[in-house]
């Protein structure tokens, strides 16, 4: 159970509001109707506003994309994990360090998969301060200390640590590679991580990845909010991303979007995120490994925009496969962790049962789209192999303008929770060569003081061999199981849907699965 996260959190389909809050909607999208020429907000000292930033990015679409340069100086150049690890940041070279303002900044070395240089600058009184390297802000670690001669290289991005009195100086987000962000609640460990911008994921051409090449942070007002700016860029794009971060028991990340398409985006992906997937209860085959479950979400959660609570457990298929879950704007989608039971895992270094949940709720219009879910084959748990998105239906075209805002809950349990029982467990059994049987655990009040003479399985399979459906009391709490086999005949991949019904009457969520041979 998260705990109340204080009177800061508005009404959760209210849009965006109070002086320090990432501005409305409706304000962003009358900075971006201001066309006049401004001068790059990059400089140091330069004054910084959010028009300008836009402004910025608006023309630099009009350009034609040059990428970074990635050059590293010897000895940084090929640095494997374990020594890009052993590199620290120096607490006591913190931005803020030395007079405290609720949060501290530690900017992080290139290096490792993080190439790419970062510029990072702080709005303090209104203008920009940019951070220039140097080789003090770190301990090296098992890396030769670089000499002070080195220059200004750049960062790979950055950590917020929290030191607000309830705190306890804990690190809350990492902004670090691609358009990628992460946060955690109180007593996490990071996991799924954000994706500002996703541009032709799972494309047969391959995947484009937009990267930040610039931040801003605000100086902050409050000790339990920080405004974080991006410049976004790519082959494809250019754009605008603001962070407003809310700490207390959880962290709420409020987004809003800008971006300007080069060419016409014909596919691509906002509010996305990703996950890794090894292997679970559903789906343990050539695991041999002593931990039970190997990952860091349990399922894909929908509150789609019928009123429909969807669950969908993820899998680790042997090809590649995309789910297209179309709806109106939905209330909310994420990727959630429902199991946190150690004994279900048995890692005591990765503790899964300590990663977040992260939960989307979209602000305003998005117009025509679906959650699309993609799952990428995987042997090895270091490699993020979920990612869920949202697809716009209608592309962009070259030279338009494509305006959001979403927030993001990084919790323990997603914060629109269905006033239906919910499904707690998928396990998948071989009965025969071409049969299975399925076993779907669902618990919650809805299920209280319902005879199970009343109860009943709606259960669809694509190939109609589902069959012999039954309802099994498993333990105190009245939770239950729904037992089915499923025939595949000679078909390689079937749909599955289900709930439980007490007559015409829905009580529990949708459960879907796609099985694959």
């Amino acid at each position: 159970m998260i705990a109340d996260p204080g009177p800061f959190l508005p009404h959760r389909r209210k849009v965006l509001a109070g002086a320090a809050s990432v501005a409305a909607l409706a304000s962003l999208r009358a900075m971006a109707q201001d066309q006049a020429a401004q001068p790059s907000p990059m400089a140091d000292g330069a004054p910084f506003s959010r028009e300008r930033l836009l402004n910025y990015a608006r023309d630099l679409a009009k350009r034609p994309y040059v990428a970074p340069n990635a050059a590293m100086p010897d000895g940084l150049r090929d640095l494997n994990y374990d020594s890009y690890a052993s590199i620290r940041n120096r607490r006591e070279r913190a931005v803020w360090i030395e007079n405290p303002r609720g949060f501290l900044i530690e900017p992080l070395h290139r290096g490792f998969i993080y190439q790419a240089p970062v510029q990072i600058a702080v709005i303090e009184n209104g203008a920009a301060r940019r951070l220039v390297y140097s080789p003090a802000r770190y301990d090296f670690g098992k890396v030769p200390v670089p000499p002070a001669s080195i220059g200004d290289i750049g960062f790979s991005g950055f950590r917020v640590i929290s030191t607000a009195r309830d705190q306890g100086g804990r690190e809350i987000a990492l902004f670090q590679g691609a358009s990628f962000m992460r946060a955690i609640a109180r007593g996490q460990n990071f996991g799924t991580i954000a994706r500002a911008l996703s541009i032709k994921t799972a494309d047969p051409r391959g995947e484009e990845f937009p990267f930040f090449r610039a931040f801003w942070i605000e100086e902050p007002t409050r000790d339990d909010m920080l405004v974080v700016h991006g410049l976004l860029d790519s082959e494809s794009a250019s754009g605008v991303f603001i962070f407003t971060l809310r700490v207390s028991d959880m962290t709420l990340v409020d987004t809003e979007g800008a971006i300007f398409p080069r060419v016409a985006l014909e596919s691509f992906g906002i509010a996305g995120m990703q996950s890794t997937y090894l292997y679970g209860y559903a789906d343990r085959r050539n695991a041999e490994d002593y931990r039970p479950q190997v990952l860091e979400a349990n399922g894909l959660s929908i509150a789609a925009g019928n009123g429909e609570y969807i669950w969908r457990p993820l899998a680790n298929p042997r090809q590649l496969q995309i789910s297209s879950f179309a709806t109106d704007v939905p209330k909310g989608f994420g990727l959630v962790m429902r199991d946190r039971d150690f004994n279900d895992y048995q890692d005591v270094d990765a503790r899964f049962e300590m990663r977040p949940t992260l939960w989307v709720e979209p602000i305003g219009d998005w117009g025509p789209g679906a959650v699309q879910l993609v799952e990428i084959p995987s042997d090895n748990e270091i490699h993020d192999n979920i990612i869920v998105q949202w697809r716009p239906k209608t592309p962009l075209a070259a030279g338009s303008e494509f305006l959001f805002a979403y927030r993001q809950h990084w919790t323990w349990s997603p914060p629109d929770k269905p006033a239906l029982a919910i499904v707690t467990g998928t396990r998948i059994a071989r009965n025969v060569q071409r049969r299975r049987r399925f076993l779907v655990d669902i618990t919650g009040e809805k299920l209280t003081g319902i005879p199970l003479a009343d109860l009943s399985v709606a259960l669809w399979s694509s190939n109609n061999g589902a069959q012999n459906a039954r309802i099994v009391p498993i333990g105190e709490g009245r939770p239950l199981r729904v037992i089915f086999d499923l025939d595949m005949g000679n078909e390689s991949l079937i749909e599955l849907r289900m709930a439980l019904m007490n007559a015409n009457t829905q009580i529990s969520e949708t459960w879907l699965y796609r099985w694959t041979a």
